[in-house]
């Protein structure tokens, strides 16, 4: 049952009315008079202690604090509202918001820096769980957020452009959590080729981006910005970011965070947003392939290939890879590729032709550009769709126009990193209902290659330019 709103409680106190209902009071007890019984409660100066700010409540029943109370007067406000609202506003569906409001609130009022004594908030959620059969959900979810925020942090944030040995530890000011943003404490960030591309200098981040390398994160949401939802205080999120993931904290848009399954770890979790977002919008998205369609995928190995392997697999593709050692196309067939070709000692037009019958594949999704999209062309099927996202081998490349337009062949590309945080989103909505799922239920996992820990980010990008991986290099962050 939703709580009707009520006035301001802190006004209410000040107005000094009696309660009828306190009974007794003490300087270590407060008796509560409740359907004609008298219940003993809490010691009754603990919020005036503690808290410091009144509470208040709104027409959705949620609890919170009040900036501009900044003192009880006349008896407990905690108390006050059991009186009034006959714990109504305790139903199930609330607690979460509640406790998370509580927190964010609170933060605000002393700008990230709160008593060092946290027992406060603690005790909320023991008053809250007292007439609740959740304390223990409450009490953890409480556990997982800290009681003050540091100013500083460490990241990886190099000031020029270099080979690995520019990834260097240092100090950077902890990032604020801004409109419709979530600040997570980083447990994991993915690397990926793009960052790489930054840190010599060819893939400058976006206007307004962190010059902090890092497109994707896991960790724990310790505070919610502006219009983001508190109820998000204390889960583990992944998120896709535009920059800044190499840190201890980084701000995230909170459409594009997906709350962590069970069935993931903190580390597979920071290795999926990217490559997932990034193969479904361009597979599913760009190229429309359907069930029962065939995939050209080059670098089958990298997190990229590994990821649209396993995507594929799961809706209903046959995916065909290339890699350039007859061991990593032995592990992608393991992944689960229907055919994986060494590019290294086979002809992958002629091998494409052959495992299809001579009719070619739906969609190619290629990172390497060059001289490899008239080759790529070449195995498409008429009416085949090739999705350009990378281009390591050069950004410019000769096409055969006739070929093109006689057998109607699509050429689109994309780059994911520019677009703006509305479609973003939009994917995360996507993913969350079509592909999530199957990631709650332990059907579809990264491939994870290594994890180094923040400090050894240098090392990552020494692993990942060897190219001597396969899936994906996560960072491990302190």
């Amino acid at each position: 049952m939703s709580a009707k709103p009520v006035p301001n409680l802190a006004t209410n106190l000040a107005e000094a009315r009696p309660n009828p209902n306190v009974v007794a009071r003490g300087r270590g007890i407060k008796v509560l008079k409740l359907n004609g019984e008298n219940i003993v409660v809490f010691p009754p100066s603990f919020l005036e202690q503690r808290i410091g700010a009144g509470a208040v409540i709104d027409g959705s029943g949620d609890l919170r604090f009040d900036a501009g109370d900044l003192r009880f007067e006349g008896g407990d406000a905690f108390l006050e509202f059991l009186d009034r609202q006959r714990v109504e506003i305790l139903a199930r569906e609330r607690h979460q918001g509640i406790l998370g409001l509580i927190r964010k609130e609170f933060i605000q009022i002393h700008r990230g820096r709160l008593h060092s004594n946290g027992a406060c908030v603690n005790m909320i959620a023991a008053y809250m769980a007292a007439f609740s059969r959740e304390r223990d959900r409450m009490t953890t979810v409480a556990d997982s957020v800290p009681d003050s925020l540091p100013e500083r942090m460490m990241a990886i944030d190099p000031q020029q452009a270099g080979g690995p040995e520019v990834l260097v530890p240092v100090e950077r000011p902890l990032p604020s959590a801004g409109p419709g943003e979530l600040l997570v404490k980083v447990a994991a960030a993915g690397v990926n080729r793009p960052d790489v591309a930054q840190r010599l200098g060819a893939y400058p981040p976006p206007p307004g981006a962190p010059t902090i390398p890092g497109l994707e994160i896991a960790g724990t949401v310790v505070a919610v910005g502006e219009g983001a939802d508190a109820a998000m205080l204390g889960k583990r999120v992944c998120a896709l970011v535009s920059g800044g993931g190499y840190a201890q904290y980084c701000g995230a848009p909170a459409g594009q965070c997906l709350e962590i399954p069970d069935a993931l770890s903190m580390v597979e979790a920071g290795a999926i947003p990217e490559t997932l977002f990034t193969v479904w919008t361009n597979v599913f998205g760009r190229a429309y392939v359907a069930e029962g369609e065939s995939l050209l995928v080059h670098g089958g190995t990298s997190g990229i290939g590994t990821m649209a392997i396993m995507l594929g697999r799961l809706f209903g593709l046959t995916v065909i890879v290339t890699a350039g050692s007859d061991e990593k196309c032995a592990r992608a067939v393991e992944i689960g590729a229907a055919h994986a070709i060494n590019y290294r000692t086979d002809d992958f037009v002629a091998e494409v032709k052959r495992v299809t019958g001579g009719a070619g594949v739906q969609a190619v999704l290629d990172m390497v550009g060059g001289d490899y999209v008239p080759r790529n062309l070449a195995c498409l099927a008429d009416d085949g769709r090739h999705v350009s996202i990378a281009a390591q081998r050069g950004p410019k490349a000769e096409i055969p126009l006739w070929d093109v337009m006689r057998r109607r062949l699509t050429l689109t590309g994309s780059t994911l990193r520019p677009r703006s945080g509305e479609f973003k989103a939009l994917v995360a909505e996507e993913i969350a209902r079509t592909v999530w799922p199957h990631v709650a239920a332990g059907e579809l996992k990264p491939v994870i290659d290594s994890v180094f820990p923040l400090d050894q980010a240098a090392d990552a990008h020494r692993r990942m330019e060897s190219s001597e991986h396969i899936g994906k290099i996560v960072l491990s962050v302190p």
